[in-house]
């Protein structure tokens, strides 16, 4: 089931492997402009946000790969499967307190292949309940003319 997820995988372990040789802290000033694939990765981005904002974590979900190979890494380890990652984020974030507001930067857009976009970002939560945030890596593969995240390590 997840043999079509290793080649992306090695790709993102290559990457990761080369950005941490990599002693640049900041992003690049880039004044080009992202390409179509780019600007679509960034608009979903945008979207999740909103309606992670809006309290909709079903919409929020769109950006994922909506199949059982989806593979969610979190502070408890990996989980598999769209409905396991959709059922985690209703059990923790079960309402406007502790959902709170979500923010998203955006340090590295990677473009690996045709068919697969590598980004890492950070995340942070403004809540009443305490804020949090943290890094996330995700990969992105181009479905059916769609791009959707397949794995997501967040921490």
């Amino acid at each position: 089931m997840y043999r079509s997820l290793l080649t992306p995988l090695l790709l993102l372990s290559m990457t990761l492997s080369a950005s941490a040789q990599s002693t640049a802290t900041t992003r690049p000033a880039s004044t080009a402009q992202p390409s179509k694939d780019e600007a679509a990765i960034r608009q979903l981005m945008a979207a999740q946000v909103d309606a992670w904002n809006k309290g909709n974590l079903d919409a929020f979900m769109k950006g994922y790969w909506n199949n059982d190979s989806l593979i969610f890494i979190g502070k408890s380890g990996p989980s598999y499967g769209y409905h396991q990652a959709l059922a985690n984020y209703k059990k923790n974030y079960n309402g406007p307190d502790q959902m709170g507001k979500l923010f998203f930067d955006l340090l590295k857009v990677k473009r690996l292949s045709g068919d697969y976009y590598f980004v890492i970002g950070k995340w942070f939560l403004k809540r009443k309940v305490g804020d949090i945030g943290g890094i996330y890596t995700l990969l992105f593969h181009k479905i059916n003319g769609q791009w959707r995240i397949v794995v997501d390590h967040t921490s």
